[in-house]
């Protein structure tokens, strides 16, 4: 119930929180940090840990501007091979609460971490581009 209230957080156009992350605590994934500023939700995907992020971007362009979610799920470089195969399964625990995201991501490379590489993906992935004129 938790987790689902920290979703909501990000899905709410009411409140400014754009990132939440589910960490673990043990073997059960808790919700863990929540911010607005997408940098700082960055810093805690470090090489030891292994979370998951449901973060919000406001994407689009000159006609249209659209808030797009995107699951990620982060491993880092230290993260043991057990941890990592579990990640795939604990994935589907995390789905069903998270369900609505227009692209998933599961990252272990900082550099795909890019803010501007994700909003290129939900374009992508999001429909009508007004702007494909200018590309």
């Amino acid at each position: 119930e938790a987790c689902r209230e920290a979703y909501n957080l990000v899905r709410d156009d009411a409140t400014n929180v754009n990132w939440v992350t589910f960490k673990y605590n043990g073997s059960t994934i808790v919700p863990g940090d929540q911010g607005v500023d997408y940098e700082t939700f960055k810093r805690k995907c470090t090489d030891d840990v292994r979370l998951f992020g449901f973060v919000r971007f406001t994407t689009g362009d000159a006609m249209s501007k659209r808030v797009k979610f995107a699951l990620i799920t982060w491993i880092g470089e230290d993260v043991s091979g057990l941890q990592r195969a579990k990640t795939g399964t604990d994935k589907t625990l995390v789905k069903e609460v998270v369900q609505n995201f227009a692209k998933e991501f599961v990252i272990s490379d900082h550099k795909e971490l890019d803010e501007n590489y994700i909003k290129s993906e939900l374009k992508k992935a999001g429909g009508a581009n007004y702007d494909a004129q200018t590309e």
